[in-house]
This record gives structure tokens, sequence and C-alpha cells, in this order.
């Protein structure tokens, strides 16, 4: 029976590949050729700020409590409903 957890829950896998070595459950993993999380992410953009932007954006997130990437994203999804 594997010891690996078998939970959907990214913090209780997280905290389990913490503290374990995946060495030691080598004979119980398999190589995957195809990409695991295909299409579930949609579309990444890449957006190029100068550094004076980068830092309002990460002082404005941090004020939030919130990821750069989500505070963008919400910026993102209020300026398409608005137009």
């Amino acid at each position: 029976m594997s010891k690996i957890p078998t939970t959907d829950s990214v913090t209780e896998l997280a905290h389990f590949w913490d503290t374990h070595d995946l060495i030691d459950f080598e004979d119980e993993l398999d190589e995957v050729a195809a990409p695991v999380f295909a299409g579930g992410r949609g579309n990444v953009l890449r957006v190029i700020l100068s550094p004076e932007e980068a830092e309002a954006l990460r002082q404005a997130a941090e004020s939030q409590g919130v990821e750069q990437t989500a505070l963008v994203r919400e910026w993102v999804k209020e300026k398409l409903q608005a137009s």
C-alpha cells in the first residue's frame, strides 16, 4: 500500500513533501508523458513593467494581502467588465 497521500489538498501535499524525500518513494512513482495540468490555467500572458511599476504593484499587492498575479488578474477583470 502506498504511503503517498491521495488528498487533493495542496497544503497537505506540500507539508508531506516538505517532510519526506522523493527518493524514499521511487518505486511508487510513474513517469507521466503528458502535461498533468494542461488546460486548467487558462492563458498565461507576460507583462513587462518598469522597475517603478513593478515596485508599485508589489506594494499594492502587499497592502491588500494578495499575490501580485491575483491583483493584476482582478484589475484586468474589472477593466474588461467596465468596457
